[in-house]
């Protein structure tokens, strides 16, 4: 009898132990879910503002139609990467418009006029704003994916992450030709 409660006792404890862990993986899986969705909001507000930013750009610029288009090709690379789910997918579509705008503020230097316009000085800030911010976010995204990796890889959890289909998660990460600055010279054909 004295056998049978501890064999009990210690089945009990068993799967305390195995639920925390699963609960451990749950809330690492969940930090990385909403990593991603506060992300994506940046991404939506900054997808709302890049066509107001090329229409102003658009009435000073009309020998810029190349850069402009290119802006708004990434922009619609962006939302379709975002929609396919694809982190790797909005990774590279996020290095492409990068590069875009950072062409497009440059060219933007050669116009004045542009340059003094209220609004574009607006959305300039307030895309600028959302970049950082987005900067911000990917740092938070990576830590809770290295989070999760860190777990689902580490004896005990790799148990209950194997038996229970805990995924593997993909850091969102730019190239180092995304991430520089924008050679202006070059911009501006010196």
């Amino acid at each position: 009898m004295t056998g049978l409660i501890i064999f009990a006792f210690v089945l009990v404890l068993f799967f305390g132990y195995a639920a925390t862990l699963y609960n451990g993986l749950v809330r690492v899986r969940n930090a990385v879910r909403l990593a991603w969705s506060n992300i994506e909001v940046l991404l939506a507000q900054r997808h709302d503002e890049l066509p107001k930013l090329v229409e102003v750009c658009r009435r000073y610029m009309q020998h810029e139609s190349e850069t402009l288009e290119r802006v708004t090709r990434a922009r619609v690379s962006v939302e379709a990467a975002r929609n396919g789910g694809s982190v790797a997918s909005v990774s590279a579509a996020e290095g492409e418009l990068r590069t875009g705008l950072n062409g497009l503020f440059a060219v933007a230097e050669r116009y004045p006029n542009l340059k003094a316009d209220a609004l574009f000085q607006n959305l300039q800030t307030r895309i600028s704003t959302l970049e950082t911010g987005i900067a911000d976010r990917r740092e938070i995204y990576n830590d809770a994916v290295n989070a999760n990796n860190v777990r689902i890889e580490t004896f005990p959890d790799v148990l209950i992450a194997r038996m229970f289909d805990f995924k593997p998660e993909q850091a969102l990460k730019f190239s180092a030709e995304q991430k520089s600055d924008v050679d202006v010279k070059l911009a501006f054909g010196q």
